[in-house]
């Protein structure tokens, strides 16, 4: 532990919409203060009301098990007041304008963080709110998710630089926050999605902007076991996301071939690992390495807790971790 070390790094008042907004140091910054407060309060049993009076607002358009377990027990946690928002007590741009819900929430509360169909709507409240908006998940990114992910293959691994990620599935947000982030690690991504499912055209030109900068690897195909050749993360989700229901059966069609199974991991890298976010369907991955000693899929869902209460300390704080900086 020791005395707080100098650090350049100052987030504090910032929105996080989308790590595209963030450098490889200020990412690296967050997941080091998450390592700071998993070992104070889990291991040390330290109580840090850090956000002692301070209050978040969450609005949730998506329902959602981790979002909300994660970010309500860390925020109270931490001595704030999460206040749980569905559908039925704010619809925004409904009855009332996204403009109007930004200045009163700014009023009320001191972050909000919101789970939304469409990015555009944050952009919207990040504009015309005056307190930090943080993107619990929307259409183009899940950068909460992402810290989880990160910090789950620091624990294992002891750094990230270097590895290859191997994603398997849909060109969805996960993988978008991936892209705009795994680079800036030294770390290489390999793609696989299945044709007329492949990630955002904008989004992989700046990929590959991030990757020829940083002297990392990115590879798009539409081969799973060519995806997961050589990886040494393993990583996919559901096929199905919310409000894309109607499309179950076309889906189901377009991503015959992509389970994660071992004979995916056959042509891994021997110290394979594998990622889900959850909630997990059979046809994503198999039990056999879903339950696998292989699979980190518990520790990554709650490091979500742990990457959240960093999120909301770095945004509305002046705290420093105390622990020294892991190798990333």
């Amino acid at each position: 532990c020791g005395q707080p070390l100098q650090n350049e790094v100052r987030l504090k008042g910032r929105d996080l919409l989308t790590l595209k907004d963030f450098t490889g140091e200020e990412i690296k910054y967050m997941l080091w203060l998450s390592a700071d407060l998993k070992f104070r309060i889990k291991q040390k049993g330290e109580y840090l009301p850090l956000l002692q009076g301070k209050s978040l607002g969450m609005i949730f358009e998506k329902r959602s098990t981790r979002t909300r377990l994660s970010t309500e027990t860390g925020f109270a946690l931490l001595g704030g007041h999460p206040c749980f928002l569905t559908t039925q007590d704010i619809h925004l741009g409904v009855n009332e304008s996204l403009t109007d819900t930004a200045r009163v929430l700014s009023s009320m509360t001191d972050a909000v963080l919101a789970r939304v169909y469409k990015q555009s709507d944050l952009d919207i409240l990040a504009r015309e709110a005056s307190i930090p908006i943080v993107n619990g998940l929307s259409d183009l990114y899940h950068p909460i998710q992402i810290l989880a992910d990160y910090l789950t293959l620091q624990e294992h691994y002891g750094s990230l630089k270097g590895l290859t990620l191997s994603w398997i599935g849909d060109g969805n947000n996960i993988l978008h926050s991936i892209m705009m982030s795994a680079a800036k690690f030294g770390m290489h991504l390999q793609a696989a999605t299945p044709k007329g499912y492949e990630p955002d055209p904008s989004i992989t030109q700046l990929a590959e902007q991030y990757a020829k900068e940083n002297g990392t690897k990115l590879s798009l195909t539409n081969d799973p076991l060519e995806a997961a050749h050589g990886g040494n993360v393993l990583i996919t989700d559901t096929w199905i996301s919310m409000g894309q229901e109607e499309e179950k059966k076309k889906r189901l069609q377009a991503f015959q071939g992509y389970q994660v199974t071992m004979k995916t991991a056959k042509v891994a890298a021997s110290d394979w690992t594998f990622l889900h976010c959850l909630p997990r369907k059979p046809e994503e991955v198999d039990d056999e390495v879903f339950y696998s000693p292989r699979s980190l899929v518990f520790p990554e869902a709650e490091n979500r807790k742990w990457t959240i209460m960093a999120v909301m300390v770095s945004l509305l704080t002046d705290y420093s971790p105390k622990l020294q900086k892991p190798k990333f």
